[in-house]
């Protein structure tokens, strides 16, 4: 069962978004009726994923390196060409290349690749867009996916959960210096679900700890959650997309977590 949600043509761009979270978040959003433009660094998955998805809906692609603020400029005004404007940005982005990797074993590199993936691109773009739609005076939703483990840190994440908790402030910032305006923005704290960034992840931890890949599935995965599984994909497409709709409006600068329970913590 997925919420009846119909998007009715909204112009959505979604960043790294070839394979994973933001490939079947971009799914779920054409199911919906969205228009969407996918991107990614990586030009041979964007095309195979534009294939795949190109029978769900009006899908488009653009490379988009994150680090690079050139194409960063670029993912905005071509998609905007696209599709004759920007509704929303659903941003996603993988994990820097050490990661997972504990803080004594960070480079200063490691931190500046952080800092640029999770704090600087996410931040431009938002710039970016809120300019254009003031300047075009119209409305515009950003929804920032985001990681419970900035909730309840994850030690072989922490580059990742340090520099990530500021979207936490970036959507509330937004929401309350442009929502009079129509701007709004979210932070979604997603707990684990099942994708080839994180199988990655998890085997080279596995491999670290010389234990089966499966016991660390189990544990670091499966067993935090008392519904024992990994979210559904139709789970966060059903949430992203309400999100999208004007029923979601009086949420602006939330912060919604969707973990399976994963967190013990109340308080955000």
């Amino acid at each position: 069962m997925t919420l009846d949600i119909n998007l009715n043509g909204l112009r959505v761009v979604v960043t790294a978004s070839s394979r994973g979270i933001g490939f079947n978040v971009a799914r779920e959003l054409l199911r919906r009726n969205a228009r969407v433009v996918i991107s990614s660094k990586n030009i041979r998955n964007l095309q195979r994923a534009k294939e795949e998805l190109k029978g769900a809906g009006e899908v488009h692609a653009v490379r988009a390196n994150l680090y690079d603020h050139k194409e960063l400029e670029n993912l905005i005004s071509v998609s905007w060409e696209l599709l004759g404007g920007i509704d929303a940005l659903v941003w996603n982005a993988g994990n820097i290349s050490c990661e997972p990797c504990l803080l004594h074993e960070a480079s200063y590199q490691d931190w500046l690749d952080a800092a640029k993936l999770h704090t600087i691109a996410p931040g431009y773009l938002t710039t970016l867009l809120v300019r254009k739609w003031l300047e075009k005076r119209t409305k515009g939703t950003l929804i920032y996916l985001n990681s419970v483990s900035v909730k309840e840190p994850m030690p072989p994440l922490v580059l990742a959960d340090v520099s990530r908790a500021g979207l936490i402030q970036l959507a509330k910032s937004v929401s309350r210096t442009y929502g009079s305006q129509g701007i709004r923005a979210y932070s979604v704290l997603l707990g684990s679900f099942d994708t080839p960034g994180a199988r990655e992840n998890l085997r080279r931890l596995a491999e670290e700890r010389g234990e089966p890949f499966e016991e660390t599935w189990e544990r670091e995965v499966l067993s935090r959650t008392p519904l024992h599984r990994t979210g559904k994909w139709e789970e966060i497409g059903s949430l992203v997309a309400f999100l999208l709709t004007e029923e979601a409006e009086y949420m602006l600068g939330s912060t919604v977590v969707i973990d399976g329970a994963m967190s013990r913590g109340i308080v955000i």
